[in-house]
């Protein structure tokens, strides 16, 4: 008997479900779905594996961002499942962030086979390198077909390969793109997968070189992909450590201490150390403009961030406690007084009963460290406030920080919490800016997540910049301050989540303990005073610093 030719239904069916074996085996253990006819064959394909556990979401932009937040927990590549059409489109800016924060995502966007292009057919638009050079590959094989079974493996391992290690232009994890067009019927049961093929090893990097930082003032600066590990190793080396909202275990209140122009001439170091992303304080950038010292990057931990172009040489690798000399170990403890003499103080202030927002933030990251739950900050004043005003972290906190916006950070936030637990603190216009996440939640998978909302009526970050002194009240509030009179508490409540208005201290951190004890998704609306006042507070807070400096000069 002549053996039976497949039909191109059962062609695509065993090509997803290649696809998703291989990816399997590399490390795939998240798969967010969201629904859609086109995208049948992997949706069906990687529902069919117990390994994986597959996240349904109705909202593609919200899906996106979820994904990046299990990826970021996990470490390893988070798969996106999506139909064609504007589907497809809505994953941009999740794109953007992956690429820019370095996170590794396959984006799977299905299509129409090449017939149903130009012809009118519906929801069908142009996906040919629909990211652009965001992604750190595209492939469009185009209609499976049986002859190339014997590349659909490769194909997997290729696109798993450059999400984990990015290209050799560009050797950084990020999103890639896999357009994956299919001929209807869409359903239909797999043959038998190819075989496996040879692992193949991945290149490794080299370590470090010798920086020759031998008893020399070095401020390093940590950002985005900076680990607790290599924060410990460059402290142990006499390093003074600043660094962003995500960093652990840095030199706290750097922003409040360098506008003090005393202190910055007085801690001005010989040489500056970069190591991945840059904080958000602009004052610290106008430092490092101003000192125009030696400075040196290593970029093992990820691509090497330098606006400003400062860095005159790169070494591979990480700063080495072992190979390295020690620097000045008074210019650390210079550093660390400061910083501890502004702690001191503000502790005196946490058990205020006003709630004002840099106080929520240090609430939230008091409690994160308490119950060792994980943070995901808000980008505008959120961050800000973590970064500048709460002693160092201890548990691992995220912000996407890539592109710097407020798109999908509540999903990004649900997706670190999903099937364990995590706090969120955003602004209220970041909340609405992704309300769309508050639909599934956290899904089957279940966790427990406290997003805390600091509520000051619209952008608060405008407020800080010049358009506020610049442009006329009532144009300002329409263009940038943007007050939206919804009742968030009445929002989250509306998708059926537990929702609270807190008005003091005692009663966040009464919330945010109880939140944390009950599975699920609870929204803590924390008032805090005007945008214009939040302002005030940040001047006050920031003389009261050069005062505190000045009586121990």
């Amino acid at each position: 008997m002549p053996q039976s030719v497949p039909s191109p239904s059962a062609v695509q069916a065993t090509y997803a479900a290649t696809l998703f074996d291989e990816w399997i085996r590399l490390g795939l253990r998240d798969v967010v779905v969201c629904p859609g006819s086109r995208s049948t064959p992997l949706a069906l394909a990687c529902a069919a594996r117990d390994e994986l556990q597959v996240h349904v979401r109705i909202d593609e932009r919200s899906a996106g961002f979820f994904a990046l937040g299990r990826a970021l927990v996990t470490r390893v590549p988070v798969a996106m499942v999506v139909t064609s059409g504007t589907a497809a489109a809505e994953l941009h800016a999740c794109v953007a962030e992956a690429s820019q924060a370095f996170v590794p995502v396959l984006v799977l966007t299905a299509d129409r086979p090449p017939e149903l292009h130009g012809v009118g057919a519906p929801q069908t638009i142009d996906q040919h390198h629909l990211f652009g050079e965001m992604v750190r590959l595209f492939e469009d094989p185009g209609v499976a077909r049986k002859e190339a079974t014997s590349t659909w493996r490769d194909l997997a391992d290729r696109l798993w390969r450059h999400a984990t290690h990015g290209t050799d232009a560009f050797p950084s994890a990020g999103p890639v793109h896999l357009n994956a067009a299919f001929v209807e019927p869409l359903v239909a049961s797999p043959f038998e997968l190819p075989d496996v093929l040879a692992l193949t090893s991945t290149p490794t990097r080299a370590a470090s070189g010798h920086a020759g930082l031998e008893d020399v003032r070095v401020l390093c600066v940590a950002g985005h992909g900076v680990t607790a590990q290599v924060v410990e190793d460059c402290s142990a080396l006499n390093w003074a450590v600043v660094g962003d909202a995500t960093a652990l275990g840095t030199v706290a209140y750097f922003d409040a201490l360098l506008r003090d122009a005393e202190f910055a001439a007085q801690v001005k170091p010989d040489v500056v150390v970069r190591l991945g992303g840059i904080p958000a304080s602009r004052i610290l950038q106008e430092r490092l403009r101003e000192w125009k010292v030696r400075t040196i990057g290593f970029i093992g931990a990820g691509f090497l961030s330098d606006p400003d172009r400062l860095v005159g040489e790169r070494f591979e690798g990480l700063p080495d406690p072992v190979r390295e000399p020690k620097a000045d170990g008074e210019y650390l403890r210079l550093w660390s007084e400061a910083s501890t003499l502004v702690g001191e103080w503000l502790a005196t202030l946490d058990d205020d009963r006003a709630l004002s927002e840099p106080s929520v933030a240090r609430c939230v990251v008091a409690t994160s460290g308490a119950r060792a739950v994980p943070l995901v900050v808000g980008s505008s004043m959120p961050v800000r406030d973590v970064e500048w005003w709460t002693p160092p972290r201890t548990v691992s906190t995220y912000s996407n920080r890539g592109v710097n916006g407020i798109d999908g950070v509540v999903s990004t936030a649900l997706g670190v919490a999903c099937g364990a637990a995590a706090i969120g603190l955003v602004g209220d216009i970041t909340m609405l800016h992704d309300v769309s996440a508050l639909v599934d939640g956290l899904g089957d998978v279940g966790g427990t997540c406290a997003l805390v909302v600091a509520d000051n009526h619209g952008g608060g970050i405008f407020s800080f910049l010049s358009q506020r002194t610049s442009v006329e009240d009532a144009r300002f509030e329409q263009l940038f301050g943007t007050p939206r009179e919804h009742d968030l508490v009445a929002v989250a409540m509306a998708f059926g989540h537990r929702a609270l208005r807190v008005a003091n201290g005692p009663e966040l951190r009464s919330a945010l303990e109880a939140a944390l004890d009950i599975p699920g998704l609870t929204v803590i609306v924390a008032d805090v005073p005007s945008r214009d006042e939040n302002v005030r507070l940040h001047d006050q807070w920031n003389e009261k610093v050069k005062s505190i400096l000045e009586g121990v000069r």
